[in-house]
């Protein structure tokens, strides 16, 4: 079965292209340019195919999916810039891509969304991540969609820079009370659930929660980093309100003077607030994945430096 990917030059698509290949199928992905070092060492590693594309132009979506049977839909940010809203990125970039593997007649789309995703969401990641799932459902495609919790692996923003922050800073900050409750999961583990969505009949017109098998507090996920690379730190809470005015100064200032989305906003902070847990049982069965306690999985990359 010869997929399509888009986003697989990020960090989750790195991991599904492995599977894929792992699995046989030929992959076909999206790039904004091919010539790039970033792409041609990404196509040579992962033997894939790379097309010019871009999800938010119709016509090189058109021009990309013919001659695959499937799609594997993975494109999504956590900040906004520039034309990359939460808007565009999620809801109009998932109804080009689906208009895109109709017209191609594509037998299956596999579809990323997000673990907290509901119509009556307060952030508007996850409203437009809904927006994007209601597309898909609507689509007369033979379609499966993924909610993720925080997905971690080689490449993670979120663990490597918390790992980053403890090599040189003597604290770590900690946005609210840190008892909001995540499910971890790692790369291999969604990776391998898109790639065996595709030939599992039984996924076709389903939603599943993927994430790992402990519900852990936010200050857990901190705790877990530093045992694993080998430091102790201080965690400083930051109170909500004075958090939101930080985010909002740094929504002001980064998109100018550094040219890239600030490393808080308040739409984190919303998600904040809310527990990110969800039902592992249905996918880990019906794709029979491997489980793995937090800590074991975070120690087989995050190293000690």
């Amino acid at each position: 079965m010869k997929v399509l990917v888009t986003g697989g030059t990020g960090f989750v698509g790195q991991a599904v292209l492995a599977a894929l290949r792992e699995a046989g199928h030929p992959a076909r992905v999206l790039v904004r340019d091919a010539s790039s070092p970033h792409a041609r060492e990404l196509v040579a590693r992962l033997s894939a195919e790379a097309v010019v594309g871009d999800v938010l132009d119709p016509d090189s979506l058109r021009r990309a999916v013919p001659g695959c049977d499937a799609v594997i839909h993975l494109v999504g940010i956590i900040s906004e810039i520039g034309r990359n809203t939460f808007e565009n990125a999620h809801t109009t970039a998932t109804r080009n891509v689906v208009t895109a593997a109709q017209a191609a007649g594509a037998s299956r789309y596999v579809h990323m969304s997000a673990l907290g995703t509901r119509p009556n969401a307060g952030s508007r990641y996850h409203q437009t991540k809904w927006a994007a799932e209601e597309i898909v459902r609507a689509s007369g495609l033979a379609w499966t969609i993924f909610r993720p919790s925080l997905i971690f692996g080689p490449g993670d923003h979120f663990t490597r820079l918390f790992a980053a922050l403890a090599r040189w800073s003597p604290v770590l900050p900690v946005m609210g009370s840190g008892q909001g409750l995540l499910q971890p999961v790692a790369v291999e583990v969604v990776a391998l659930a898109f790639v065996r969505a595709l030939t599992a009949p039984a996924a076709v017109g389903c939603t599943f929660d993927l994430c790992g098998p402990e519900r852990v507090s936010f200050n857990h996920v901190l705790d877990a980093i530093l045992a694993v690379t080998g430091r102790r730190r201080l965690k400083i809470h930051v109170p909500l309100a004075l958090a939101r005015i930080q985010a909002r100064l740094l929504e002001g200032i980064f998109p100018p003077l550094f040219g890239r989305a600030a490393p808080l906003n308040r739409d984190q902070l919303l998600m904040l607030q809310e527990d990110n847990v969800g039902d592992p049982r249905p996918a880990n069965e019906l794709f029979r994945l491997p489980v793995e306690p937090f800590r074991d999985g975070l120690a087989r990359y995050l190293k000690r430096p």
